[in-house]
């Protein structure tokens, strides 16, 4: 089932909240900071010919079990053997939850006092990458010559299930096989889960966030965006011997330093007729989308203080995902970008064409792209707007549908998601008890339902089926006043009682679900030949690169750990230069500039204690690594492997970064771990929790 977009906003959200990508992984080797290099296969070479640094198999094995993936977007690490720290913006979802119209943890930030006063997060996991071992020869083996492609796709897939549940069933951990290099190689991660996390330290929103949506992408930067969060297991903290010593003296102009993270996905390695179709149809669309879902949301937000609780978070999502699309749609209007991306396929394709048997294998592929996606992009409109979009009770209404279809499938026979090894964690979302907002809901959903009938027309079978007649917003009252999907105990109730308690259930969106979810599924059935001919040709190309440049290239990101290396570095910006950090001092200046106003405006406690902080302490900063969504809270080390900051965004010029790296103004943007500490100690007296991650209390005990 393809839903339009994702049935989790707040993962693809978390996913642009730090964006920057790869270089196009065509051309060799660059002297520049540029790749998200996997961990079994790092660049040695450039490392110890560029920066003299050798990481030891030690090092790379304590920073790895140190990194944790945030499984609803998002990166962080262990600073002790039980604390993590991510940013706020990763963790805002999980403060939502938690709020109430009493209590808002965003608007007022929040500070454990002991570990009884800890609050647990509604449906965390996290991860962390236990081993990594090589598969590609046994899921290859399960595809033979007689098979056609689709017989070749579908017995890997059923390989990869049987795999992911051996591994499960012997070793306990989360296994999920991946794929690099675009099918060429498929290893099995292996991982730690947590699923009892709980809130320790959150700063204010108006501190994490300062400068709002104006400042967003942009760098000078002044941001508190970190919340630390305490990792529990069989109702006890755990002691991971694997944690990152805080060093708040680092960081300095030119020192090297790594960026272990979790970036989401690119598409650096797509073909000429993929990009102009994100050029020329999906960036659009999804812009409209965007604009329109926005409009809804602040009409909404408008209607009152809890009303503008509510809906806030989704807000920051769009208004953050938007400014993200458009730097990147701006990007793919840049025909000096176009050029180059035409060089470089061109490069590669003469390549192939020279050798006779790259030729004959692979030689088609680009071809094959073009017809299926030409095909693709004449129904594009049917597929994105024939679904209720970003509605949370829709789709946790879908999810429960196909859970109780799946269940009643073997293992081998289930879609992913559903398979034993991880139905855990699809369980941790179907039953999770956070909080849904029904009128909040009704005015997503009006929206969403004017929207496919803007773009579809009165007469679309969709639309129709939906509609009934109603106007979307008669729809969207009506659905939302027959249904009680947001309330977990029903969900849990309906899953218990299986396909019988569904079809006796007279819930309204249950009932929607089992409309419109089968009209969604009729299209992607039409296009998966499509589809399929697309992924053959993209696994023709992936061989083809990977017999050109095997392993000295880095592959696409795909949600698995990474590591990237760069220098703290600033660069020239608007005529003038950008400095390689900035200071509290430079934090006051821009509220007073603004006349504490918002968004430039502060939490109080920065005002009433600024004559207790050393207003020369380091606040954000910007390094050359090569990062991307999904690097949200990832750790910054220097060679010691010691916490130095924080990554929590890329600079606006990263945003073309999307189609190429440019390291003369591709920055990363950090909070320094000088200024954490500095506000952790002086404006939210956190003293404790600050001596716990700098060591000073086991220090104290054992003297």
């Amino acid at each position: 089932m393809n839903l339009f977009f994702s049935r989790r906003l707040k993962q693809s959200t978390a996913l642009l909240c730090s964006t920057a990508l790869l270089l196009t992984a065509f051309a060799l080797p660059a002297t520049a900071d540029e790749g998200m290099w996997t961990y079994f296969n790092l660049p040695t070479k450039q490392l110890k010919e560029k920066y003299g640094f050798e990481a030891t198999q030690a090092w790379l094995d304590h920073l790895r079990l140190a990194s944790v993936r945030f499984n609803d977007g998002g990166s962080g690490s262990f600073i002790s053997p039980s604390l993590v720290i991510t940013n706020h913006h990763v963790a805002s979802g999980q403060l939502q939850k938690i709020s109430t119209a009493q209590k808002d943890y965003l608007k007022e930030g929040f500070l454990a006092k002991n570990q009884a006063e800890e609050i647990k997060c509604a449906d965390l996991e996290l991860n962390v990458l236990m081993s990594m071992e090589d598969v590609t020869a046994r899921v290859n083996g399960a595809s033979k010559p007689e098979m056609n492609a689709g017989q070749s796709r579908a017995a890997r897939r059923d390989e990869i299930t049987r795999i992911q549940k051996e591994s499960t069933e012997k070793t306990g951990l989360r296994s999920d096989v991946v794929s690099f290099y675009q099918g060429s190689e498929w290893w099995l991660y292996r991982y730690k889960k947590y699923t009892d996390v709980r809130i320790v330290f959150a700063p204010e929103k108006q501190a994490a966030f300062f400068g709002g949506d104006p400042d967003n992408f942009t760098y000078p930067r002044f941001d508190m965006d970190v919340t630390i969060m305490r990792v529990y297991e069989n109702g006890k903290p755990v002691a991971s011997p694997h944690y990152l010593k805080w060093n708040s003296d680092s960081a300095k102009d030119g020192d090297l330093v790594f960026v272990s993270g979790h970036p989401g996905s690119t598409q650096r390695n797509i073909t000429m007729a993929q990009i102009e179709y994100q050029r020329d149809v999906r960036y659009p669309r999804v812009l409209n989308f965007l604009k329109r879902s926005l409009s809804a949301l602040n009409e909404y937000a408008a209607l009152g203080t809890e009303q503008r609780r509510q809906a806030e978070e989704d807000i920051f999502g769009f208004e953050n995902t938007q400014k993200a699309y458009i730097g990147q749609y701006q990007g793919l209007l840049d025909k000096n970008i176009i050029a180059k991306k035409q060089a470089e396929e061109t490069d590669l394709r003469a390549k192939v064409s020279a050798n006779p048997e790259w030729k004959a294998a692979y030689g088609s592929a680009w071809d094959e792209i073009a017809q299926a996606q030409a095909k693709l992009n004449e129904i594009d409109k049917e597929r994105r707007f024939r679904n209720i979009g970003n509605s949370q009770l829709f789709n946790l209404a879908a999810l429960l549908d196909e859970y109780i279809k799946q269940m009643k499938k073997p293992d081998a026979e289930r879609d992913p998601g559903f398979h034993e090894a991880e139905l855990e964690s699809t369980r941790l979302q179907l039953f999770s008890p956070a909080p849904t907002y029904p009128k909040l809901e009704e005015r997503v959903i009006a929206g969403n339902m004017q929207l496919a009938l803007d773009e579809l027309g009165a007469d679309d079978p969709f639309v129709k089926v939906a509609l009934e007649g109603k106007t979307p917003s008669e729809f969207a009252k009506a659905l939302i006043a027959g249904t009680k999907i947001g309330d977990p105990a029903y969900r849990k109730s309906l899953a218990d009682g299986g396909e019988a308690a569904v079809n006796a259930s007279n819930d309204t969106m249950l009932a929607l679900t089992k409309k419109l979810v089968p009209m969604m599924e009729a299209m992607e059935v039409m296009v998966a030949p499509l589809m399929g001919q697309i992924a053959a040709a993209n696994e023709k190309i992936g061989k083809a690169r990977f017999a050109v440049y095997g392993r000295s290239q880095y592959p696409d990101a795909n949600f698995t750990l990474r590591l990237s290396y760069g220098t703290v570095k600033g660069y020239p910006m608007n005529g003038t230069i950008a400095p390689s950090r900035t200071t509290f001092y430079g934090l006051y200046d821009r509220v007073h500039s603004f006349g504490n106003k918002e968004p430039f405006n502060t939490p109080q406690r920065f005002l009433d204690r600024v004559s207790k902080l050393n207003l020369a302490t380091p606040l954000n900063f910007v390094t050359t690594n090569d990062i991307i969504g999904g690097n949200s809270g990832s750790p910054l080390v220097n060679r010691n492997g010691e916490f130095v900051g924080i990554v929590f965004d890329g600079n606006i010029e990263s945003l073309v970064g999307n189609f190429i790296f440019d390291e003369t103004a591709n920055r990363t943007v950090a909070v320094h771990a000088a200024g954490i500490m500095e506000a952790m100690r002086k404006l939210y007296d956190a003293t404790a929790l600050a001596d716990e991650i700098e060591g000073k209390m086991a220090k104290s005990a054992k003297k």
